[in-house]
């Protein structure tokens, strides 16, 4: 059975204002809407030979609106021709960054399969019709991305930002239908159980005997995301001002929140951080940033994240360890720990609902195996 494939996660973040040169050094050069011919623009990594090259120093993504300058109007009924790229900075406007990254990836897969030049572009495509051409374009679409061998969760993830796109068009006047493309069905298991206690306990081991600054930022990092079971994007979200260390607290923001909320540090995370914070220095600022000829840089990415566990998992003989596995390791020790408490487990966890608990409570305890074993018996 062919293996079914995602795309890598596109950089997608909107910089407020004030923070536009950092954000930008961060972004890459894609930007969040840069049409496959704009001179910023990566190298598609769906066409054979393309492969993205380490952008030079001058060329920062710019803003989305610099990105939606070609003017793209859409004509609703008998109204006059609205402006395509208002709509998409309505849409964007206010999102968490990681909901900027999905829909930024998901709109630009769009547009590449509409063949146009810009997201904007795509926009005035989908809108510019009927209701029954545009779910046409939907459903081909749909059909397009089950052909490609792409994983459920991908294609339901990209039919629902074209949905919501939709959507906003509707609440602003432009259209009076609904896109009516539903996704597909995808199989409910999942595995939960990351690298498990004694994988855990190896990686640990790995990075205890942190000496140099390198060493000393990814024990921190590999702490937070072990003990509090945090996200990459909640970790690499972390300022300085976040982390209170004399309280023992540090204001985590959770995966598509605008607020952040108070999480209780444990006694080993905060010694992993005090020693990180004492070589980084306590000025304003990422509390997880890259390291150059050992000296701090600019936020650390939840791409280098990604690389730095795996690497540091390697050395500790736990192949292609991710992030989230380690939040899965976490989560699956905490139900142990608490006899299967779904409410505490929740408030360690920040997950929305508690029904995503009960997967794991499932895989933890084996009860469907537990079932067939007393059927064979009884038999």
């Amino acid at each position: 059975m062919d293996t079914p494939r995602t795309e890598p996660t596109e950089s997608f973040d909107k910089p407020a204002p004030e923070a536009v040169p950092r954000a930008r050094a961060r972004e890459g050069p894609q930007g969040p809407l840069a049409a496959p011919d704009h001179p910023l623009a990566l190298p598609d990594p769906q066409v054979a030979g393309s492969a993205p090259a380490e952008p030079p120093a001058a060329a920062l993504a710019p803003s989305v609106a610099l990105l939606t300058a070609n003017r793209h109007p859409i004509s609703p009924g008998e109204g006059p021709a609205i402006d395509a790229n208002d709509l998409i900075d309505a849409f964007l406007a206010g999102r968490p960054n990681g909901t900027l990254r999905g829909y930024g990836g998901a709109l630009r897969a769009f547009s590449r399969f509409a063949g146009t030049k810009s997201v904007a572009e795509a926009a005035g495509k989908l809108l510019g019709g009927t209701a029954g051409g545009a779910n046409r374009i939907a459903f081909a679409w749909r059909a397009h991305l089950v052909e490609g061998g792409y994983a459920p969760s991908t294609i339901n993830a990209r039919l629902a930002s074209l949905r919501a796109l939709v959507k906003m068009a509707r609440i602003l006047g432009l259209v009076t239908w609904h896109l009516e493309v539903t996704g597909v069905r995808a199989e409910p298991y999942r595995d939960t159980r990351g690298p498990g206690r004694r994988g855990v306990r190896a990686l640990l081991a790995e990075v205890e005997d942190a000496k140099t600054p390198k060493e000393r930022r990814d024990r921190a990092l590999v702490r937070l995301l072990t003990d509090l079971a945090l996200r990459r994007g909640e970790a690499v979200s972390l300022d300085i001002e976040h982390i209170d260390l004399e309280r023992g607290v540090a204001l985590v923001r959770g995966k598509g929140k605008h607020g952040r909320v108070p999480v209780t540090l444990p006694e080993p995370t905060v010694a992993a951080l005090r020693s990180w914070i004492e070589v980084r220095g306590a000025e304003p600022g990422p509390l997880f940033v890259g390291m150059s000829r050992g000296r701090p840089g600019g936020r650390l990415t939840g791409t280098s994240v990604a690389r730095i566990i795996r690497q540091l998992g390697e050395r500790a003989g736990i192949e292609g360890l991710r992030p989230h596995g380690l939040r899965h390791a976490a989560i699956t020790q905490a139900l142990d720990l608490t006899r299967g408490d779904i409410r505490a487990v929740q408030r360690f966890s920040r997950h929305a609902d508690p029904r995503t608990l009960l997967v794991y409570d499932d895989a933890r305890e084996d009860r469907g195996g537990e079932v067939a074993r007393l059927v064979a018996a009884w038999r």
